[in-house]
């Protein structure tokens, strides 16, 4: 490892995360985030929904999913932590979950739906437990489809849309987790499309 990365003061799951990142894996994880909003600065992440894939496989034992306890800027911003309280989902502060995220996460190939906005999202939360900015390669699947039906203009496709189109089940579940698990069946279906080894 680059010796100025040994020497500054990174949690240690960070310096860890740094260290996977120098071997190339054949891991894809899809990842969805629930957001308060839209804007990173003032939004925060409510739930991490995640799936491995690997040899063009989902495994559904590889997966990860978190409730981040957010009482701060639920209580500032009026709202209630009811739904958190009586979810049976596993519950986490935002720095024990993020840290077990990264963990999960590893040096793996990121799948994701407006992939950007989530990495982006996780930056922000990472940058408070004084980390730097996730280094994984990331995919997104809206780009993958609109590649692969050749749509050039500015048409946007919900996961679910984009499911429907590849004639894959769909369900109604707001939880990440089933997000993730949608995303991962629409990758696996557009890698093949468009050829991607």
């Amino acid at each position: 490892m680059i010796d100025w990365l040994k020497n500054k003061k990174h949690p240690e799951f960070w310096k860890t995360y740094l260290q996977k990142q120098e071997e190339k894996s054949s891991r894809y994880v899809t990842l969805s985030v629930q957001t308060t909003g839209l804007n990173p600065v003032k939004d925060v992440i409510l739930t991490v929904g995640a799936v491995g894939i690997q040899n063009n496989e989902l495994v559904i034992k590889d997966s990860f999913e978190v409730i981040l306890l957010q009482y701060i800027y639920n209580h500032d911003n009026g709202f209630s932590n009811e739904f958190i309280i009586e979810s049976t989902m596993p519950k986490s502060t935002e720095a024990e979950g993020i840290k077990r995220f990264v963990d999960f996460l590893g040096n793996a190939i990121i799948i994701g739906h407006r992939v950007d906005f989530d990495v982006e999202m996780i930056n922000v939360a990472l940058h408070k437990l004084d980390c730097g900015k996730l280094k994984n390669e990331a995919l997104d699947i809206e780009i993958m489809f609109k590649k692969w039906k050749e749509f050039s203009d500015d048409k946007k496709f919900s996961v679910t849309e984009i499911a429907q189109n590849l004639k894959l089940p769909t369900n109604d579940s707001d939880l990440s987790i089933d997000e993730a698990y949608t995303m991962g069946l629409c990758f696996l279906k557009l890698k093949k499309y468009l050829r991607i080894e």
